[in-house]
């Protein structure tokens, strides 16, 4: 029971880390995006101060990364949208493997108290006490060695919940990252484009000039 005890006291802290850090998350994400993606289709170049307010945000920090580049060209703007993607979804999923290990391990534990239990009670039991009053303590000791299996499946079982639950919060966050990611960088090709097509008559209008010239 010791041993189960120490995990249940795992699993609830991270339990509780891990509601408060997702409520946090949650609450303000849809501020973070609405912000953000209506300043970069309004006005670009207010775009990286706005990202760089919410960094605290998993949200704000991911599309703060490639904005904070000094005029990227696409391919490196997508690259900074991935690797900051990776770190922020790794971030996300911290405590994970904590509550794996909860639930893979409490039922074994608690399995393997009821058998110490079940080895200890039965080992006092002689033929010549069968039938009699005094395998009542036995029977006592077997019943009794049944609450660590029990307890083995309540700390595993509350700790395969909340990491469902976590798990498929963590997926829709990936949606979210996929989603706005890619409508940022939609925004910023374009951008990118509308520039170099300036650039572009820009020049020819110059060799033009030159050509006349000579």
């Amino acid at each position: 029971m010791w041993p189960l005890l120490f995990l249940s006291i795992l699993a609830l802290s991270t339990i509780i880390e891990r509601i408060w850090f997702w409520s946090r998350v949650l609450l303000k994400q849809g501020q973070v995006l609405n912000r953000i993606m209506d300043s970069a289709a309004r006005s670009w170049e207010m775009t990286p101060k706005i990202a760089r307010d919410y960094r605290r945000h998993p949200l704000g920090e991911y599309l703060y990364a490639p904005l904070k580049l000094n005029n990227p060209d696409p391919d490196l703007f997508h690259l900074a949208l991935e690797t900051a993607a990776d770190d922020q979804l790794n971030t996300m999923r911290r405590g994970d493997k904590l509550l794996e290990a909860v639930v893979a391990l409490a039922p074994l534990l608690g399995l393997l108290g009821t058998v110490l239990g079940l080895i200890k009670s039965l080992s006092n039991i002689q033929l010549s006490d069968l039938g009699t009053s005094s395998t009542a303590g036995v029977t006592l000791g077997i019943s009794e060695s049944l609450i660590s299996t029990a307890a083995g499946l309540i700390v595993a079982i509350s700790s395969l919940a909340f990491y469902r639950i976590f798990q498929a919060l963590w997926f829709n966050e990936m949606r979210v990252f996929r989603k706005s990611g890619s409508d940022l960088e939609l925004i910023y090709r374009q951008r990118w484009m509308a520039l170099e097509d300036n650039r572009i008559p820009m020049n020819s209008n110059l060799e033009t000039s030159e050509t006349v010239d000579n």
